[in-house]
């Protein structure tokens, strides 16, 4: 059975942005992680997040790019958020106010919650804050 490990908005950022300070490191970081033949889980709002970034960020062009390979890639599901998750990430954000989580990354701790992932690529501290094992270079 693969691996799983959910990817964060900073990951895939990172991994596209020549010019991100976390570049190199998550270049080095996906390859390893394919080596381990993982699977990636993440859900729909971190590619929004994403997508939105490289759009403002890098261009309108990459971001373009980045949505046509994630949605095509075998190794990458996408969780979209329903009512559950949403109404669960809203009590986290709510609960958690002075931690500055984003209201994706509660979405992102629910799922990870519900589909029991602890593995998460990802740059942001927020996840280790809430017990999960953040898989950074």
């Amino acid at each position: 059975m693969n691996k799983i490990v959910f990817i964060d908005t900073g990951a895939w950022f990172a991994g596209i942005a020549k010019n991100d300070q976390y570049h190199d490191q998550a270049m080095k970081h996906r390859n390893h992680l394919m080596k381990e033949n993982v699977r990636f889980i993440t859900t729909n709002l971190v590619i929004h997040e994403t997508t939105m970034l490289l759009e403002r960020k890098v261009s309108k062009k990459e971001a373009i790019k980045f949505l046509k390979a994630v949605l095509k890639d075998p190794l990458v599901e996408i969780i979209h958020a329903d009512e559950y998750i949403e109404q669960e990430g809203f009590l986290l954000y709510q609960q958690y106010k002075d931690q500055g989580f984003s209201i994706t990354d509660c979405i992102s701790f629910v799922v990870m919650k519900q589909y029991q992932i602890s593995r998460c690529f990802t740059f942001d501290q927020h996840f280790s804050t809430m017990g999960f094992d953040a898989d950074k270079p």
